[in-house]
This record gives structure tokens, sequence and C-alpha cells, in this order.
């Protein structure tokens, strides 16, 4: 029992952590280190300043979840210490969260947190689709980690009293208006028709066509439904974009390390981009509220900012500065 007791003291002693610690699977640490390394490399190109948000990270597996890049880990999370591959301390708990999960809340100490389950587990399945869905969602912290993101949202008077961040999910928008649904698919489709016209000399005439269409539609919603629709362009719509511009540069500039390659689901990012921006933009042409109901914000917020990169290529830049709306970029 001695020399037991004294192995257990010096295993802690060298690797910092207790035996009998779980570990992250190789192929996550793989994923995981190449969607950090294209965040790194390719963000700021995308975004202004980009890669000072924060990109903790809560991996979802069956029995555990491992804490990754969180500045405030609470007490729950013991640490199995620093991955050299990941270039962070990793910590882990008896999971709560489901393995399906993708997405980013304040999920650990009040910091906005992604939390994804392992590719097989969530609607991602392969190893490219899933790193672009993480950078997807570190849109998100980027999103949130601007000033006065949480006080604005508040100010939006969307919540009913929900404090949960829920009501952003089950806001009673009037999807099931038939008047409003039918607006809404013609609008789409114009939208639809808008992007594929891009740099063409038919451009500018179908982009003010649904400029028109589009104020057609406000008139026919209330101020809160609106100001819902809005948000969500803003916020779900964009996020959709930036996975899509991000996939577009990563398969021009980005060479993936041979690791991520040898991956037995890896398909290439270019292949991901192009299957990708077919259903973004093919989308547009079926799009319902009635029967796609909140993800129908999606492409449809995707194709607006693929319209403003037409109109307004620099209109990133003011983004963050002008919360929670596209329409001040469309009315200048």
């Amino acid at each position: 029992m001695k020399i037991a007791a004294l192995f257990v003291l010096l295993f802690c002693l060298f690797t910092g952590r207790p035996p009998s610690a779980p570990e992250v699977r190789e192929s996550d640490r793989i994923r995981i280190a190449e969607a950090f390394r294209i965040s790194e490399v390719l963000g700021d190109t995308l975004w202004p300043q980009w890669n000072k948000s924060p990109f903790a990270l809560l991996l979802v597996t069956p029995e555990h979840e491992f804490l990754l890049r969180h500045p405030r880990p609470t007490t729950d999370f013991i640490s199995i210490g620093y991955d050299s591959l990941l270039k962070c301390d990793v910590f882990y708990r008896p999971r709560i969260f489901e393995t399906s999960l993708l997405a980013t809340f304040p999920a650990v100490n009040g910091i906005s947190t992604i939390v994804i389950g392992q590719p097989e587990n969530t609607d991602a399945k392969r190893s490219t689709r899933w790193v672009l869905t993480m950078l997807h969602e570190h849109f998100h912290q980027y999103q949130s980690s601007s000033p006065d993101y949480f006080l604005g949202v508040q100010a939006l008077g969307l919540s009913g009293g929900d404090e949960s961040g829920m009501w952003m999910i089950n806001y009673a928008f009037p999807y099931d208006s038939t008047s409003v649904d039918r607006q809404f698919m013609f609008m789409a489709r114009k939208l639809y028709e808008a992007v594929l016209s891009r740099g063409q000399p038919e451009f500018v005439v179908r982009f003010k066509h649904y400029q028109e269409l589009r104020k057609e539609f406000r008139a026919m919603l209330s101020e809160n439904d609106y100001r819902y629709f809005l948000f969500q362009l803003w916020q779900e719509g964009v996020a959709r974009y930036t996975e899509l511009r991000m996939a577009e540069l990563i398969a021009r500039e980005y060479s993936p390390t041979d690791a991520f390659r040898s991956l037995i689901d890896y398909q290439s990012f270019r292949r991901e981009f192009m299957q990708l921006r077919a259903n973004t933009v093919l989308n547009l042409r079926s799009l319902s509220l009635k029967g796609n109901r909140r993800t129908a914000f999606y492409p449809f917020g995707a194709g607006e900012a693929l319209l403003l990169d037409q109109v307004r290529p620099r209109w990133r830049e003011e983004y963050l500065t002008n919360k929670f709306s596209l329409d001040r970029l469309f009315d200048q």
C-alpha cells in the first residue's frame, strides 16, 4: 500500500493530475486544435479583432465534459493539466449537458461558452463540418463579447420576463400567419435572385426590388415582431454567413494539418464550402416560415449579408456598431 501510495503521489506531482483522470480523445484533440489554428490564422481577415474574442469551449462526451480555454472554471471541474497540442489547460467533470449540443451560451460561470458534442453525436457528423460549426459558434462569442451586448439585448424588450435567454428561441413570432408567410416566401425568392446576380448588370434592379419587398414585409409586422426578425438576421443569419465565408477562406488560403487530413471522416474544406453555399443559397428558393420556423432566419440573414458584400463591401467594420439590425446598412 505504501508503494502504491507513493506511486500515486509521484504521478500527480509529475503529471499534475490524478492517475484515473479521463483524457480528451485523440481525434477530438486534433479537431479542436484545427479549429483554434484556423481561427488564429484567418479570423481577423474576416472580422475586425476576431482573435480578441474568448474561445471558451466545453466538449461533451458520453461520460465527461472537458473545459478548454475558460478563464474561470467552476469548482466542479478538475484539472488534468496542460495540453501542448491544444495549448491550454484542460479541466473535466461528469457529464451534465446533452451529447448532441451545438450551442453557445453562458454555460460555465457566466462566461459565453461553446458547448459541443463529439461529431458522431451531433448533426455535424463529419470532422470538417464540425470544425466549421465550431467557428460559427465562436462568432457568437465575438458578438457577445462586444461592449454592451447583453444590455442591448435586454433593451430590445422582447424577453417577456424570461431571464434564461430562451425567448430568443421561443419568441411567439407569427410563423403561422398565411399573409406573413406568403410575403416572406416571395421576399426570400427575390433575395435568392439578387444573390445570384451579384456582379451582373441586372443586380441593381433586383436589389432595389428586394429592398421594396423588405419594406412591405416590415409594414406587415408589429414593432416587436419586426425587431425580433431583425435580431435573428443580425445574430443567426450573419453567423451562418460567417460559417460560409470562413469555409471559403479556408478552402482558398489555408492548408489543413496532416493530422487533420488523416482523420477517417475528413472531407476537404473546398467540398464543404461548395455544399454549404449550395444549401444556404438554394434554400432561399423555398424558405417558409410555417415550415422552417426560426431556422428560416439563418439562410435568409446569410443571403442579406452576401448582398451587403456587394453593395457595402466594408459593412463588417460597422456590424458591431449597428447592433441587432442590418436595416441601417441596407438603407445607407
